[in-house]
């Protein structure tokens, strides 16, 4: 079983990382560190989240004591919906690196194919046309000057890959979804696989405990002696698929990266079909008549099953 993933650059995606969403200042910093010592590689941050900074703090520190090598860690981070104009892009990694005290960047991530006035909030007053190809050669600009080892997208459905890929010169790396034992993205992962994208999933155990509550998770989980968050993240891995569990407790943090040494029989894995399947992250502050998506359709593409769920990753 595979620890890491190859991307179609040649760099190695390590299979487990730890997402960063929601980690706040004064636990964060501590989170790392811990997530470090139990073995992680790759740290999931974003610019949305606001605590580069306090990541930063902490990566320099497991750098300076030696823990662990900067070559040996795999950084992501996100470009938010504010700064995809061509011009604020470079600034945007700049930013970020400096708050990172990072050189540079593993991979870096447009969060959302959608786009607001520089500096501003979420609201239709500030909603700007996306301009995909012209974001997408500033974006491209960062992989040749190796600010961005490796260069990618989030949250984008079928179509806004296959779109992506007629226009590009440097292909995305990584396309950052949703998935989930609830939510398993069987066809737009079959695309990714096909196409030379790596499929990375955040909330790999869904919302409010709906993965670790499902009867079908549990009782498999049961008979191979696991919890349900392992089985949950090791059935990703065992799709292809990166995994970004998040959490700040240091007894979790190594419970959600003992996922090796193991496997699920093919015939338990066949009982994910089961699952009833739930759109749990719909993001519907998108939506709007003077947005470019006017219905939660247009953004998720066909969607027919949303859960009441809205929020940003």
């Amino acid at each position: 079983m595979a620890t890491y993933f190859t991307l179609n650059t040649g760099a190695r995606i390590p299979s487990v990382g730890l997402g960063t969403y929601k980690a706040g200042p004064g636990v964060v910093g501590d989170a790392i560190a811990a997530a470090v010592k139990a073995g992680y590689r790759h740290i999931d941050c974003a610019r949305l989240y606001n605590n580069e900074k306090e990541i930063g703090v902490a990566l320099k520190k497991v750098f300076d004591d030696g823990v662990i090598k900067r070559e040996d860690m795999f950084i992501t981070s996100k470009i938010w919906c504010s700064d995809l104009a061509p011009e604020d892009v470079p600034l945007a990694i700049e930013s970020t690196l400096n708050d990172l005290q990072l050189a540079y960047l593993d991979l870096y991530l447009i969060h959302w194919p959608f786009q607001i006035k520089k500096g501003s909030e979420i609201s239709p007053e500030n909603f700007v046309q996306f301009d995909m190809p012209k974001t997408w050669q500033a974006v491209e600009k960062l992989y040749d000057s190796s600010k961005a080892r490796a260069v990618g997208v989030s949250n984008f459905t079928t179509k806004k890959l296959a779109d992506l890929l007629a226009i590009a010169r440097v292909p995305p790396a990584v396309n950052q979804v949703e998935c989930h034992p609830g939510w398993q993205q069987a066809k737009l992962r079959a695309f990714c696989h096909s196409t030379g994208f790596h499929f990375s999933a955040y909330a790999p155990l869904g919302r409010m405990k709906v993965v670790a509550n499902n009867p079908v998770v549990t009782s498999i989980a049961e008979i191979l002696g696991k919890t349900p968050a392992q089985f949950a993240l090791r059935w990703g891995i065992q799709q292809g698929q990166s995994v970004l569990p998040k959490s700040a407790n240091e007894s979790r943090l190594k419970e959600n990266i003992d996922l090796f040494g193991w496997s699920i029989p093919d015939e338990l894995c066949a009982k994910f079909s089961e699952i009833e399947q739930v759109k749990q992250i719909r993001n519907d502050s998108f939506v709007h008549p003077q947005s470019m998506y006017k219905t939660i359709e247009e953004l998720w593409e066909g969607l027919s099953h949303v859960s009441i769920v809205a929020w940003s990753s």
